[in-house]
């Protein structure tokens, strides 16, 4: 049975870049990252269990997201000679064969999230695997149909995994992401809420509106829950708002068909010239098949 994939690219130049040395091009530009994410998708497609596959991007590290929140995460503080291969990266994964998604008004997470709500229950897939370790994209997670696989520490979150993580079920990721915080997304989430005590409230009251005012009333019972339930409600409008950054959409309009996924090799010309580009020839040799065309 047939298999999507489907990769958070830039997660995976970040972690090139962090992982691979300096490196320059032919025009001496940067290129380690590009070359290390090259490398690592090449490894990913001699799995026989990729048979389709698409690579989304952060064309800018900005989205409608910055709109509603200031304190949302952009481009600062990312390093120069990685935010300069961007376009390179994207570039070369299209060399690859491979579907490429640059996002700029949503997030590299919303198409990931719109592919997976879209072909997830595909009768032709078995399943469709999210390479990423991005907390907010559990959310996505059905069962064992859509799950999640970390790539560095070789791990997979289905629905019974995510809960196991984080105490409540995929739909109530959000929430929990607006309460406990997201640092990695600049969400601050509310003050009193610990990642325990949210995780048993949530487990009652799945949603934010569920959750009574009075903790008198609440049947789960954190340490603090009076406390708890003042700070949420002394901040009720800015929990809705970080759930609502932290909700993932799943309307990101794409072109492609589940058959456009398919991947049927590396284009030997387009590659080539990627790896003129990228001073790497030998990178020739990581081929695991290429295109008739």
């Amino acid at each position: 049975m047939a298999r999507l994939y489907l990769v958070d690219g830039t997660y995976e130049l970040f972690r090139a870049h962090f992982a691979m040395p300096s490196m320059s091009g032919k025009d001496g530009q940067p290129v380690g990252a590009v070359r290390g994410l090259a490398q690592s998708l090449l490894s990913l497609l001699r799995q026989p269990e990729v048979t389709h596959i698409a690579v989304a991007f952060d064309h800018v590290i900005e989205s409608f997201r910055n709109r509603l929140f200031s304190g949302y995460k952009d481009g600062s503080g990312v390093p120069e000679d990685l935010l300069s291969q961007f376009g390179l990266a994207e570039k070369a994964v299209s060399s690859l064969g491979v579907t490429v998604w640059p996002m700029v008004e949503y997030e590299a997470d919303d198409a990931l999230a719109t592919a997976a709500a879209a072909w997830g229950s595909d009768a032709q897939l078995e399943q469709v695997v999210v390479c990423s370790p991005d907390k907010d994209l559990t959310q996505i997670v059905v069962e064992n149909r859509v799950v999640c696989f970390d790539r560095r520490r070789e791990t997979y979150l289905d629905e019974a995994g995510v809960y196991q993580k984080f105490g409540v079920t995929p739909a109530s990721i959000p929430d929990y992401l607006a309460l406990v915080g997201d640092s990695a997304d600049g969400i601050p989430g509310i003050p009193r809420w610990g990642a325990k005590s949210t995780a048993l409230v949530l487990g009652v009251y799945p949603h934010l509106e569920a959750i009574p005012a009075d903790s008198e009333q609440w049947t789960a019972t954190p340490r603090g829950a009076k406390a708890m339930a003042q700070s949420l409600s002394e901040r009720m409008d800015d929990a809705y708002l970080y759930r609502n950054l932290a909700t993932l959409r799943t309307d990101v309009p794409l072109a492609e068909t589940l058959d456009d996924l398919e991947w049927g090799g590396v284009p030997r010309g387009p590659f080539e010239a990627t790896c003129a580009e990228l001073n790497a020839p030998r990178m020739l040799s990581l081929v695991p098949k290429w295109s008739d065309g």
